[in-house]
């Protein structure tokens, strides 16, 4: 496996294992469709949460949630759309969220950002 996407793995679980301490239902991770991916789909409280998750070891190419562009964005409500359907779930509140997970000096950071991905283009 490659570097980075060993670093976007454990970046996923650490995210996954902060989103079960807040009382977060983890549903799934890794939904793939070939509309786009969702890194992790779970259920705060009445609200299904899409979450993107973007992990760094450094700051050098920006903060990690800048890298969820409007390509990015296009590809999650696309999978998003496809995972409401297939599960019927077109009546749910509905929720997106993206955490950055900073590494440094091998401890981890975690910056949850809701409502992240407000304004579909």
């Amino acid at each position: 496996m490659y570097e980075r996407h060993e670093t976007g793995k454990i970046g996923e679980d650490i995210a996954s294992k902060y989103l079960s301490s807040i009382n977060y239902k983890i549903l799934e991770r890794n939904f793939e469709c070939k509309r786009g991916e969702i890194d992790i789909i779970a259920i705060d409280n009445e609200e299904l949460v899409f979450i993107e998750v973007k992990t760094r070891s450094s700051a050098i190419y920006g903060r990690p949630s800048e890298a969820v562009d409007e390509v990015k964005k296009k590809h999650i409500y696309k999978a998003a759309e496809y995972y409401v359907y297939i599960r019927n779930l077109e009546n749910e509140k509905i929720r997106f969220d993206v955490i950055e997970v900073y590494k440094k000096n091998n401890k981890y950071i975690i910056n949850h950002i809701k409502k992240a991905i407000t304004e579909r283009k």
